[in-house]
């Protein structure tokens, strides 16, 4: 564990995650998770030692069979329907406690004999339960009936695997009542992890910045919109199979694909603001953007509202609405400007927080467990 020692012994853990092939955000908490639990094995279907900057390079990372099929960030989509089996078939080391990060497939995994199980969930799988029409909009006609097939067996296996878990913590209040909604799971809500002391306050600039994988349930093109509505340039950090397209329907905005950490803290210092154009469950940008002392403006829904301080530290926007949200980036000029406020906030939602909340609810779990008859 980070920081100071727990009173009392680490308990054993073993890790799962979705699959770790980039760093972005549920990558990044999960970074914090394993750093809690320091001696644990990790678990994940697909895995990229380069794709996450060696951050896991000294720990033990065991993957499915996928794995031999060479599949990274750019098409892992495809193998979608071999996920669920892919995580029956895994086999957990013994433990006291299994610990899985999961957006999709990870709180599938089947707990060792006498192992409690907590899931951090950061949604259910959103294509299988609510964003099904654009994951089928993302195909072409001909294979959708296939794909809609695939989904409903996917919603299958994922109520069954939710009973393989023994508490959920949801990343927010959205989260949290999706998880009621589609597991029919109660859970409770420790916001992520954001690695705030990455970032300097800055006094901005001109530009704004998205930063935001580019595919089509992120809305970057409500962003670009707004932007090119109130005259104001743009750039935007990320990349993914969007990125070809709204490059050539916006050619005046600034695409820089993705960002070392290093050039990542340095351009949230010197934007304007930060636009968040989607719902997140939590929204670790939106942090970021304000650990760096910068104002944001976000979808007034979702993570956002348990995150920005509206009027303070962002704005929001109705969502999907690209002139209101060109309304807002006009308004920033009301808004104070002070980083020292935005970093305070953000602060609010460090790593050493996130850890002590999470080893806390994963001892109670276990402690109820053992007092159990």
């Amino acid at each position: 564990m980070s920081g100071d020692e727990s009173a009392t012994p680490e308990p054993s853990v073993t890790l799962a995650h979705d699959y770790l092939l980039v760093m972005r955000g549920a990558e990044r908490a999960f970074a914090a998770i394993a750093d809690l639990y320091g001696r644990a094995p990790i678990y994940t279907l697909l895995y990229d030692e380069r794709g996450t900057d060696g951050r896991f390079a000294e720990r033990r990372v065991r993957t499915s069979l996928l794995q031999h099929l060479g599949v990274g960030q750019d098409d892992f989509r495809r193998l979608l329907p071999l996920y669920p089996v892919a995580i029956d078939l895994m086999r957990l080391e013994q433990c006291e406690a299994v610990v899985s990060s999961s957006s999709a497939f990870a709180h599938g995994v089947h707990p060792p004999p006498g192992a409690v199980h907590v899931c951090y969930c950061y949604t259910p799988f959103r294509y299988a339960w609510y964003e099904q029409d654009r994951a089928l909009a993302e195909v072409s006609p001909a294979l959708r009936p296939a794909l809609r097939a695939a989904l409903a067996r996917s919603r299958r296996w994922d109520l069954r695997a939710s009973r393989r878990v023994d508490s959920y913590v949801a990343i927010s209040e959205l989260s949290r009542e999706r998880i009621a909604r589609y597991f029919g799971r109660d859970s409770v809500v420790i916001h992520p992890p954001v690695e705030t002391t990455r970032f300097t306050p800055g006094a901005g600039g001109e530009r704004l910045l998205v930063v935001s994988e580019l595919v089509r349930h992120k809305r970057v093109h409500v962003a670009l919109q707004a932007a090119r509505l109130a005259g104001a340039p743009i750039t935007i950090v990320g990349s993914g199979p969007d990125r070809e397209n709204l490059e050539r329907e916006f050619p005046e905005a600034e695409f820089l694909g993705r960002a070392s950490d290093e050039h990542l803290a340095d351009l949230y210092s010197r934007a304007r603001a930060v636009i968040v154009p989607s719902m997140e469950e939590f929204g670790i940008t939106a942090v970021e953007a304000q650990a760096a002392g910068r104002p944001v403006v976000a979808a007034g829904a979702g993570g956002a509202l348990e995150t920005v301080l509206e009027g303070r530290t962002g704005l929001f926007a109705s969502l999907d609405d690209a002139e209101d949200f060109a309304r807002q980036i006009r308004a920033l000029a009301e808004l104070p400007d002070d980083p020292l406020q935005a970093r305070a906030n953000a602060d609010r939602f460090s790593v050493d927080a996130f850890q002590r909340r999470l080893d806390a609810h994963v001892r109670g779990v276990l402690g109820a467990a053992s007092a159990a008859p």
